[in-house]
Parts: structure tokens; sequence; C-alpha cells
């Protein structure tokens, strides 16, 4: 049985780009881009927090916006 994938949202300086990915591979990213900011349905959460979320819902990171690209 493969693992669940969902659409993440990855905004870079040249736009978005979406890509499939199951829960651990986003907490990969997250934890290899500790100046990603992490949205579940709109929401600010901590990297750690990704592990209590219903996977499949709406997730987006993106760099931190403070002291720009």
């Amino acid at each position: 049985m493969s693992e669940i994938r969902a659409t993440v949202k990855i905004a870079d300086p040249s736009g978005d780009t979406e890509l499939e990915l199951t829960l651990a591979e986003t907490v990969d990213y997250a934890e290899q881009n500790p100046n990603t900011w992490v949205f579940v349905d709109n929401q600010l959460v901590q990297p750690a927090e990704l592990n209590d979320v219903q996977w499949g819902a709406d997730v987006i990171l993106v760099p931190s916006l403070v002291g720009g690209f």
C-alpha cells in the first residue's frame, strides 16, 4: 500500500511550485528549510505540528517574509 500524497504548494521568488508529497516528505522539506513558514488550511503552524494534521489538507510552504528572499 502506498503512502497518501497531497498537493503541497511551495512558494518561492519565481512563483509557486505544486508537488505531490507524503507527510514525511513535507516534514523533511520544512526541516531542511528552517526559515520556511508552514500554513495548513490558511493557519500558520510549526513544522513539528505537521504530524498532527489531517493529511490532505491545504498545505503551503512559504519562505519567511522577514528579511526578504
